[in-house]
């Protein structure tokens, strides 16, 4: 991986949960020993910003107090979707047992959304099993309890962890995920 793409990993993660944070602050946080920071390297962090805000992952902000960046929406997927790329650092992959099922009912108008959170059901190893209801073994529930937060998804989206389905539908879902 790059030192860009790197610290730009760095930002996003940096950023996730906070409301903003001062570039001051931001910049400190990658590159504690500011003064003993290579000229390469404090380019590198402020290029990453820059380049973060111009694809609208995050945004800056002019303050009384300063200058600070934040999150948008935009950049909550990629961050969702970074933390999906090292899935093995997400779950135990012995099954615990318990099923989780994702409805997910978003409109037409608002595809986008839908199309990005369809991919990271996906990338976590849901299966659609009807329409718009996923399932998946693996417990990525908090991921998806965080998405819904984030984005404000109260009734567009409902996340059920149970470990009692139909008999017939858990041999062929145990089936198509080798768990036989």
């Amino acid at each position: 991986m790059s030192k860009k793409a790197d610290f730009s990993k760095k930002i996003l993660t940096t950023l996730s949960g906070k409301k903003a944070v001062s570039l001051p602050e931001l910049r400190a946080a990658l590159a504690p020993k500011a003064k003993a920071a290579l000229p390469a390297e404090t380019y590198a962090v402020t290029r990453s910003i820059k380049n973060l805000a111009e694809t609208g992952l995050i945004e800056t902000l002019e303050a009384g107090q300063g200058s600070f960046a934040r999150l948008t929406q935009k950049g909550r997927q990629k961050l969702s979707s970074l933390r999906l790329d090292n899935s093995n650092s997400l779950s135990d992959p012995n099954w615990d047992g318990k099923w989780r099922i994702v409805l997910l009912d978003l409109p037409e108008s608002r595809k986008q959304e839908r199309e990005a959170l369809r991919y990271l059901l996906k990338k976590a190893g849901f299966i659609l099993l009807k329409n718009s209801a996923w399932v998946s073994p693996f417990p990525f529930e908090f991921l998806f309890e965080n998405i819904k937060d984030d984005f404000g998804l109260t009734s567009e989206l409902m996340i059920i962890v149970t470990n009692q389905i139909d008999t017939i539908t858990e041999t062929e879902l145990r089936t198509r995920y080798g768990m036989m």
